[in-house]
């Protein structure tokens, strides 16, 4: 893939998709997982870098870029982060990682998020970028949040209306849109852009990202409000956009302290695409926080 040189391109089948991945580097591994509307490539200001120290590995989720891209349930369990999650301890198992540092952004990081529930022992440090917990953010939902996240109730309606509404106008209904009154698609790569708009003239990623959002507002919080009582342990950094939807109507680290117990974090000068609107800092605050916790 040109936005990753020198990295090796696998697609690695798990036990129910085919995962596209991108890895290289040496020491310890660190998997990074994008958002919406997005892929890997998301990472491909930072990947480079910090594969100068780590084992770096990029996927895309179920549904994204050049993963399996399967119909949605009745019940969205295919597309539940609990699945979502268990694709990529089956891609990091197959590579040789059977622990690693988690990075995620958006929907990635509640892919992250459940990951890190149902197999903390494989979690050596948690990275979350601009989000507050799934079920914190449902439950505190009122007319601003709903305003400004309006894809998330539009995407979770039954098929097939959110796709034929969607269809022809991913991505750029959401970059460079979220938390803004007007677009501005000034922090993404022309490369990164074209393989965004590539990507989503597949009808089957129109809907895979809607089965996304479906399973988050159904499945997703049945999950999370079974394990509400147990709380994550390993160390968690969580970084937000200080000009986003996240700073302006939640408080970040109160939201993670209630499910987690070891947090840290802060605002970056930025929107919510943080990986591409403050690739260096952003960098520098994932190194740091993992050199703290070696494997």
């Amino acid at each position: 893939m040109t936005l990753f040189p020198g990295f090796t391109h696998k697609r690695i089948r798990t036990g129910s998709a085919v995962i596209n991945t991108v890895y290289a580097g040496q020491g310890e591994p660190v998997l990074l997982l994008h958002g919406y509307p997005q892929t890997m490539a998301c990472w491909h200001k930072i990947a480079p870098e910090l594969a100068r120290h780590y084992t770096v590995v990029c996927a895309d989720l179920r549904g994204y870029g050049g993963s399996s891209k399967p119909k949605g349930l009745p019940d969205h369990s295919n597309y539940s982060k609990r699945a979502m999650a268990q694709d990529m301890v089956g891609v990091m198992a197959k590579l040789g990682h059977e622990c690693f540092h988690l990075v995620g952004h958006d929907r990635g990081a509640r892919v992250s998020h459940r990951l890190a529930k149902d197999h903390g022992e494989r979690v050596q440090t948690l990275t979350l970028l601009d989000i507050s917990p799934t079920l914190k953010m449902f439950e505190s939902t009122d007319m601003q949040f709903a305003t400004a996240y309006y894809h998330w109730f539009q995407m979770l309606q039954p098929a097939p209306l959110p796709e034929k509404m969607l269809q022809g106008l991913v991505p750029f209904n959401v970059l460079g849109m979220v938390g803004r009154s007007k677009p501005d698609l000034s922090a993404f790569s022309k490369e990164a852009l074209a393989e965004y708009v590539r990507v989503y003239r597949d009808p089957k990623a129109v809907h895979a990202g809607c089965e996304d959002y479906r399973a988050a507002g159904t499945i997703d919080l049945q999950h999370d409000r079974l394990d509400k009582r147990r709380k994550l342990k390993m160390p968690l950094l969580v970084l937000w956009g200080k000009h986003g939807v996240i700073e302006r109507l939640f408080d970040c680290l109160a939201d993670w302290r209630e499910v987690a117990t070891d947090v840290r974090g802060k605002a970056i000068q930025c929107g919510h695409f943080i990986p591409e609107e403050k690739p260096q800092e952003t960098l520098k605050e994932i190194q740091g926080f993992i050199s703290r916790y070696p494997l």
